[in-house]
């Protein structure tokens, strides 16, 4: 590997003065920078000289008749790495002793998995020929029941590293580094939706080794799937039994209740009515807005240190870091889109400082719920946590 090999990238300036430049590694996947503003980085960025093996082919899914879900069967990501230390953290910028994904020093770096559940082929590279095992030919394809059926898992799986630090999460990092962030969100999730064959783009965080994480370096994900998601289409069927409103009826009706965490002008924080986690949160833009690439310059500013303050809140909650999902959940990219809202869901399993919840028989097998702790009651630890970490300005 030669680190010292370098060029200048072409800049692209976006909203808050984040500065976009994007390469590519040397197995070709692609790799974009994110610059916060007023970065003390260069326009030149190290070239991966790597020597990778060719990329693995692309995964395909198999449909559960019994449910109608697609199950994607990936198993190249059963070689991932485990939990390496900091001089083999493949997150981390390139050096002469690790060869990692990033060859430069970065503020937040975006990258292609290179063990992805769907992709690196789209839907117009892999055709449709009948009977073949191809790409998606649609929501109606996709819709359909049948023995046996399979596809291709076309799409793309993104890495988003919040920092070049070995350790932390998107709760340790500034107000700054937060926006860029949002900002990379946004810029992925427009890209993303124009690709052949994606329905649903899906940002998210997982934090903590309780939660299954691999790496402790501070990053998330983007999903871009092939298909509307599980959950996604019962909340489209919950909108089309009750009212295309419905999300702003339910922010009207949390927001009247003593379940709200943390608000401002634009969000709110609150503990969902029927929560199902002992630590569930959500935060929901108080105007209907699909996706993060359909946020105002003002939302996105707000956003920053609100969520830092929200997730610093529930790290307050005990002595030691709380595992989590931070899911954000975007509208699909061809339907629900005037009534589908983005929105955080942030779960935990911790009920204790000692204590986890697992998923057992009822809500494992037969998804049958059964909460321990009140949404009342959880959301008055949280606010009163939330309250004790005060203003966020760094």
């Amino acid at each position: 590997m030669n680190t010292h090999d370098a060029s200048a990238l072409p800049a692209e300036t976006l909203t808050a003065g984040v500065v976009k430049r994007t390469t590519t590694l040397a197995d070709g996947r692609e790799l974009l920078y994110f610059d916060d503003p007023g970065t003390t980085l260069g326009a030149e960025r190290a070239v991966d000289a790597r020597a990778l093996d060719p990329r693995g082919e692309t995964a395909t899914m198999r449909l559960d008749v019994l449910t109608g879900d697609w199950i994607t069967v990936a198993a190249n990501r059963q070689n991932r790495v485990m939990m390496p230390s900091a001089d083999a953290d493949p997150l981390a910028p390139q050096s002469p002793t690790n060869p990692s994904e990033v060859p430069s020093r970065y503020d937040v770096a975006v990258f292609e998995n290179r063990s992805p559940a769907f992709g690196p082929a789209l839907a117009e590279a892999t055709g449709t020929a009948p009977g073949a095992n191809n790409a998606p030919r649609g929501l109606d394809d996709l819709a359909a029941l049948g023995l046996g059926r399979t596809r291709t898992s076309v799409g793309r799986c993104e890495v988003v590293c919040f920092s070049p630090e070995h350790t932390g999460s998107f709760g340790t990092q500034t107000v700054t580094r937060a926006r860029t962030v949002i900002e990379a969100w946004a810029d992925r999730t427009a890209a993303l939706s124009q690709l052949p064959g994606v329905e649903q783009v899906f940002p998210f965080e997982n934090r903590g080794e309780a939660i299954g994480v691999t790496l402790p370096h501070p990053h998330g994900q983007i999903y871009a799937y092939p298909y509307v998601t599980p959950r996604t289409t019962r909340l489209l069927d919950s909108i089309d039994r009750t009212a295309p409103d419905l999300f702003q009826r339910i922010l009207d009706s949390e927001r009247e209740s003593d379940r709200v965490v943390l608000q401002g002008e634009h969000w709110t924080a609150f503990v969902p009515f029927a929560a199902r986690w002992p630590l569930e949160v959500h935060l929901v833009p108080h105007e209907q807005v699909a996706d993060f690439a359909a946020t105002t310059a003002a939302q996105r500013d707000e956003l920053a240190p609100l969520y830092l303050r929200l997730l610093r809140g529930v790290d307050a909650l005990y002595d030691t870091p709380t595992p989590y999902i931070a899911a954000w959940h975007q509208a699909p990219v061809h339907v629900g889109r005037d009534s589908v809202r983005l929105h955080l869901q942030l779960t935990s399993p911790r009920r204790a400082a000692d204590k986890l919840k697992f998923l057992a028989g009822s809500e494992a097998a037969m998804w049958a719920w059964a909460a321990e702790i009140t949404p009342e009651q959880g959301a008055a630890r949280l606010r009163d946590a939330v309250e004790s970490v005060g203003e966020v300005t760094a």
